[in-house]
């Protein structure tokens, strides 16, 4: 095989065929018919001499020549991005791209200061990809982003992380929760209690099971739900209690449909990291968006606050009812 009769469109459609292992998702993404990028796909077949995929069901699996070349299809499309970089570095910070992968938890905070830092420099272009800490930790192995928001931040891998901003966990509760109205509860009184749950992995699930299991607590599962709405929402119509993100329930607390209850312990203090490989080389765009997560780092804070039922208890003892955020 000549590499030299490969062409750039060519390589770039099959490094899209390797991410999203179809046709039809990868034609989507690159907004071709799939009956033309199949055909491409077997004329760099026709290139190479080997068979570059196989079909088992409706899954696409790469052979051994086709690992090869989505590798390098990998390595020419982050070279050439790269290059775009080094030229927009040129014409200073103004120019360029900074590409975001968040947890969903951080979904209610970061974007507001992905917002404010594209408005201040309209002339880089921003993208973002939200998702849960697997998600995330696939597309970090892969390279396929700039900077990476995470909880807790993969400890056996070389990476260079950053803590910019508290993220604080509370224990949320259905208003009308016989425990929602006392204060300074002990933790072993929430012994057999349902609890709706992240799916396992998750760090705000790990977080929570560490406090427990260190108190001998054992916490009854009675579902496992995969985003943060839906626990609210399933809290919400009575079905157990929950350890969320305060910034989370900033509104259901606010508006009355779910109670923060004064555990003793709580809250949880945690942080989010801003991470990257070590070794990467940040674009003069994307250093410029983590100096703009720390100087705004205020901005991404839960605001403080009491639960509803120690500030009532307050009001009428004068005394502070508890010391939660």
């Amino acid at each position: 095989m000549n590499p030299r009769h490969l062409t750039l469109h060519q390589l770039r459609i099959f490094h899209a065929v390797a991410q999203h292992g179809s046709f039809a998702r990868a034609a989507e993404a690159l907004h071709l018919a799939p009956p033309t990028l199949s055909l491409q796909v077997k004329q760099l077949a026709g290139t190479v001499g080997q068979p570059l995929v196989e079909q088992i069901g409706r899954r696409i699996y790469l052979t051994a020549a086709g690992h090869a070349l989505a590798q390098a299809a990998a390595d020419v499309e982050e070279r050439l991005r790269r290059l775009a970089e080094d030229i927009a570095a040129l014409q200073g910070i103004e120019k360029g791209s900074v590409r975001l992968a968040i947890l969903t938890t951080v979904k209610y905070v970061v974007p507001k200061l992905l917002g404010s830092f594209a408005a201040a420099h309209p002339g880089i272009e921003v993208a973002m990809v939200v998702g849960n800490r697997d998600a995330l930790l696939q597309r970090l192995a892969a390279n396929q982003d700039d900077l990476y928001i995470l909880g807790q931040p993969p400890q056996e891998w070389d990476v260079v992380s950053e803590p910019f901003a508290d993220n604080p966990l509370v224990l949320v509760a259905p208003p009308d929760h016989p425990l929602a109205r006392e204060r300074a509860i002990d933790p072993r009184r929430l012994e057999g209690e349902p609890f709706i749950l992240r799916e396992p992995g998750s760090g705000t699930r790990a977080t929570m099971q560490r406090f427990f299991d260190a108190l001998g607590v054992r916490v009854r599962a009675r579902l496992e739900v995969g985003s943060n709405e839906a626990i609210k929402q399933t809290v919400a119509g009575g079905l157990g209690l929950a350890v969320l993100s305060a910034h989370t329930v900033a509104a259901e607390l606010a508006l009355g449909e779910l109670v923060q209850l004064d555990v003793q312990g709580f809250p949880l203090l945690r942080q989010w990291h801003v991470v990257y490989p070590r070794g990467k080389r940040l674009s003069p765009a994307a250093a410029a968006f983590k100096d703009w997560l720390y100087a705004h780092r205020g901005q991404a804070s839960a605001p403080a606050r009491r639960p509803p039922a120690a500030r009532r208890a307050r009001g009428r003892s004068g005394a502070p009812a508890s010391t939660a955020p």
